[in-house]
């Protein structure tokens, strides 16, 4: 039987020699559970979790490791809801976060469990076992999308992993990290200020406080009916447009028109509301705009907007995988 958990997806690459674990990093996923761990911004280190529930993750690890009796990699994702640790998968293997993992703690963990699994033990190799100390910096790992050379997919993210690529931007600061990751990814804001929000019921909440916060910035908000009321009756300035099925101008002709930097378009359910949001976010990103089908996303991109100064930023800055 399956559940679904509201909670924070963190994960773990870890060496085995049979008797003792060497964890060099907890990583944390920006996104909520239920998105793809490939398609996830990933933060070292965690920045969420209390130091009970490192402990139990560290724990957790270890005690999976020596009942599959792994010798060399092995990756678990967690999830951690209301202070709880569930296990959502165990892989005995290398995984597509080992290099990042590696490269923002200095912890070789390639080299270190191919010895392992030549019959070499974690303290012989000059490592204590356990949880390593973290960085005195943050590292975002950002996934990048192709969807713009990929005609007809939905970029609307899910269960399967739809990224062709991923940066890291690294920063004394974790705003300016995340600010680098997103410059990397290809998202640079703004030029224009003007922005489209069409989110799903459930999501109205959230995009109100999503919505003033781009206000503040300078940001004209554009939206349809459903979402448009829910901001004007937060007080937020926004401008109504219309939907595509209705008559020009509507939102359509909003996004072919080359000034707008950013549509922020949680998929509905329902055919007719599915397949408007489908055509909304393939004609966006075929002009070349940005956009993003996740809540948290949204959350991550402003914070790192409000509290960057971008003119102190060069491109030179961005350290790429």
């Amino acid at each position: 039987m399956d559940k679904y958990l509201v909670g924070k997806e963190i994960e773990v690459d870890a060496v085995c020699d049979g008797e003792e674990v060497l964890i060099p990093g907890i990583m944390e996923h920006i996104e909520r559970a239920g998105i793809h761990s490939g398609d996830s911004i990933s933060v070292y280190p965690a920045q969420s979790l209390s130091p009970k529930t490192k402990a139990t993750i560290e724990e957790y690890t270890r005690r999976l490791a020596k009942s599959l009796h792994v010798i060399g990699l092995i990756n678990i994702q967690f999830i951690v809801s209301h202070e709880e640790v569930y296990v959502i998968e165990v892989n005995p293997r290398s995984s597509r976060t080992v290099p990042y993992i590696s490269k923002v703690t200095g912890i070789p963990i390639v080299p270190l469990a191919t010895r392992v699994i030549l019959g070499a033990k974690i303290r012989d190799l000059g490592y204590t076992p356990g949880l390593q100390k973290e960085a005195d910096y943050f590292a975002i790992k950002m996934p990048v999308f192709s969807f713009e050379k990929i005609r007809d997919a939905d970029i609307s993210l899910g269960p399967e992993m739809k990224s062709t690529g991923e940066c890291l931007g690294i920063a004394a600061n974790f705003n300016e990290a995340l600010y680098k990751a997103f410059i990397g990814a290809g998202i640079r804001l703004p030029r224009h200020k003007n922005m489209i929000i069409s989110v799903r019921d459930e999501d109205k909440e959230e995009a109100v406080q999503i919505a003033k916060r781009f206000e503040a910035l300078g940001y004209n908000i554009f939206a349809t009916k459903g979402t448009a009321k829910a901001l004007m009756e937060a007080d937020v300035q926004v401008r109504m447009t219309r939907k595509i099925e209705q008559e020009s101008p509507n939102i359509l002709d909003l996004i072919l028109g080359h000034r707008i930097d950013l549509v922020i378009d949680t998929p509905s359910q329902g055919v007719e509301r599915s397949h408007d949001g489908f055509v909304i976010r393939r004609n966006a990103i075929e002009t070349g705009v940005n956009v993003l089908t996740a809540i948290d996303t949204a959350k991550a991109l402003i914070s790192s907007l409000e509290n960057t100064d971008s003119r102190q930023l060069t491109l030179i800055d961005i350290a790429q995988i």
